[in-house]
């Protein structure tokens, strides 16, 4: 039986991460830390069993985030998280295809989805929120492909404003929270900044631009176990961290 101790393992890794998060945070120059509020920490779950996302929230994690539907589903609805962990936060964070809309958004406590990337996809997502929540609205995040891998889901960079603008006239149950990306996993921060993030700011900054939005209302959604930190001191608000917190993920059959 795994512990659930607030002093157990995943307890400690986690006031790590916090400690990381909150040393890079004071570290960004002052421009960045303007438009970057303190960055939440959402603790990445996929293929890890519910005992550990117990363990999270009882040491005070509440954002939690899973790349498959089903996984989801199955914890967002599980009994036991649902008793012990009544105010957790759930971010789908892996591409979502449109069939799986009604899965995913009738989730208990889901706060949002990051992939949101393309117009069908939003159009689609509105239409579920409206259907099946009524006046609701469902916080989502505009991913983008800043890395042009063709293996990565996300609107190309050079699509971002019309997807953004579809979001704001044509979706009224949608909340645009900002934008996110996944980026390539093989940067060398010795070489300088990673340019997928620098990319990543360029389009706030041509979204708000034409938009007429604050940049301080459009978060960022970037960095993960890896790069987490330079994400945070670079102006992500929002990062996405697993394996440095819960250990190496299952190979998912």
């Amino acid at each position: 039986m795994w512990r659930t101790m607030v002093d157990g393992e995943v307890a400690k890794a986690l006031k790590y991460v916090l400690e990381c998060m909150s040393t890079a945070a004071m570290a960004r120059t002052p421009n960045v830390a303007a438009l970057c509020p303190q960055p939440r920490l959402v603790a990445v779950t996929k293929t890890k069993p519910k005992e550990m996302i117990i363990e999270a929230y009882a040491a005070g994690q509440r954002h939690f985030g899973e790349n498959y539907v089903q996984e989801l589903v199955d914890k967002g609805n599980d009994a036991q998280i649902l008793t012990l962990c009544p105010d957790i936060k759930w971010h789908m964070i892996g591409h979502l295809q449109t069939n799986k809309i009604k899965k995913v958004i009738e989730v208990p406590n889901l706060f949002c989805i990051e992939t949101i990337d393309s117009i069908k996809l939003a159009t689609a997502v509105n239409s579920g929120v409206e259907k099946y929540l009524g006046n609701k609205k469902l916080k989502i995040y505009v991913q983008v492909n800043t890395s042009d891998e063709q293996n990565k889901s996300g609107v190309d960079a050079d699509h971002v404003n019309e997807l953004v603008g579809h979001v704001l006239q044509n979706c009224a149950h949608l909340d645009l929270v900002g934008l996110m990306t996944i980026g390539a996993f093989d940067h060398d921060l010795s070489e300088g900044p990673n340019p997928d993030f620098q990319k990543l700011l360029k389009c706030r900054a041509s979204v708000c631009e034409s938009h007429c939005l604050e940049p301080k209302d459009v978060e960022l959604s970037m960095g993960m176990s890896n790069d987490f930190e330079h994400a945070i001191l670079v102006g992500s608000t929002n990062v996405r961290v697993g394996s440095t917190i819960f250990g190496a993920r299952a190979i998912k059959k």
